[in-house]
């Protein structure tokens, strides 16, 4: 079966960095777009980042954009999100998602999103 499972969250100071994997197995890791979102507690999950299946188009958050970035190793079956300057407001539990798409478009809803990882924390400290 399909399995999407985070690593690299953690407890970082604001203004520090992080970066964020996803090993992708039981699909064919390049007939998939791919996704973070995040959810902070008594939020809604919400978009970060998408990229497409060939990696060559990406969509970010407003909230994100500039200090985030997302990339893909389709060798690996992995991908990442590579987080700077990181704010309190980023506190979160951060989510992989895939989603079947050989298109150009890049979705940013979570209920286009057909697959889901369980999540790594991601802290930041004053």
């Amino acid at each position: 079966q399909v399995q999407l499972v985070e690593s690299g969250g953690g407890l970082v100071p604001a203004g520090g960095s992080l970066t964020l994997s996803c090993a992708a197995s039981g699909l064919t890791f390049s007939n998939y777009a791919l996704a973070w979102f995040r959810q902070a507690p008594g939020k809604e999950r919400e978009f970060v980042a998408t990229i497409k299946w060939s990696g060559s188009s990406t969509s970010y958050a407003d909230s994100v954009r500039g200090r985030f970035t997302i990339s893909r190793d389709n060798a690996k079956n992995t991908v990442y999100l590579q987080m700077k300057s990181l704010k309190l407001e980023d506190a979160a539990v951060y989510y992989c998602a895939a989603r079947y798409s050989r298109s150009t478009y890049l979705a940013t809803m979570k209920h286009e999103y057909e697959y889901w990882g369980q999540g790594t924390q991601v802290t930041v400290s004053s």
